[in-house]
């Protein structure tokens, strides 16, 4: 099995990277193979909803979203951490994050989806909600663990000494290999879910 964890910090090697690596042990320890892409740090724009990517080509900008959907495509499970700015997610990850979701037009359903956050202090759960969002309107199960998926420190390193926090972490990454293995099972077993024809209805017509 594979995971794709995305870390949406323009810092590497920050409190955001100590918590994905927390998961990173965890999945490895199961045997299912890790990606890490750090995209926080690259220069990415915003959708502009132009829906050229409607020919299945990709986005029209062709950067790393485009790289990330091939990863994406063939994962198991999605995780994504994002530092903590003005209670919200990093704007290069929202920015990665809505042109990744809207230009990939293969089927996620079933793919399992976490998403984690690090702050100095607050604002944890506002960003959670936020990421999650992404894995609900794709027909993802979210993964949950012990608590709201959050780390805290505002220097780099700090996080590793949050042991609330990094227990999380691995709470969060067993039950997401878990919930990946059982989904497997599942399908293997029954299929993935019937799926009708989509309903598109406007509020102004």
């Amino acid at each position: 099995m594979k995971v794709l964890m995305v870390n949406g910090s323009p810092h590497a090697d920050g409190n955001t990277a100590a918590a994905l690596n927390e998961m990173k042990k965890i999945f490895e320890a199961g045997g299912i193979e890790v990606k890490i892409l750090h995209i926080g740090n690259k220069a990415i724009r915003g959708c502009v909803a132009c829906y050229g990517c409607s020919s299945e080509n990709g986005c029209v900008f062709d950067d790393a979203v485009n790289e990330a959907a091939k990863d994406f495509k063939e994962c198991d499970g999605l995780v994504v951490g994002s530092p903590v700015y003005y209670a919200s997610a990093n704007a290069t990850l929202v920015a990665f994050l809505d042109r990744l979701f809207f230009s990939s037009r293969f089927d996620k359903t079933m793919k399992v989806g976490a998403s984690v956050a690090a702050a100095r202090r607050g604002g944890l759960t506002s960003t959670f909600d936020e990421l999650n969002k992404y894995f609900a309107i794709a027909g993802m199960p979210i993964a949950s663990g012990q608590y709201w998926n959050g780390i805290h420190g505002r220097l780099p390193g700090e996080a590793d000494g949050d042991a609330e926090g990094l227990q999380m972490m691995r709470t969060l990454a067993r039950n997401m290999a878990f919930l990946m293995k059982s989904i497997q099972l599942g399908k293997e077993a029954f299929g993935l879910p019937e799926k009708e024809a989509p309903e598109r209805t406007n509020f102004i017509r």
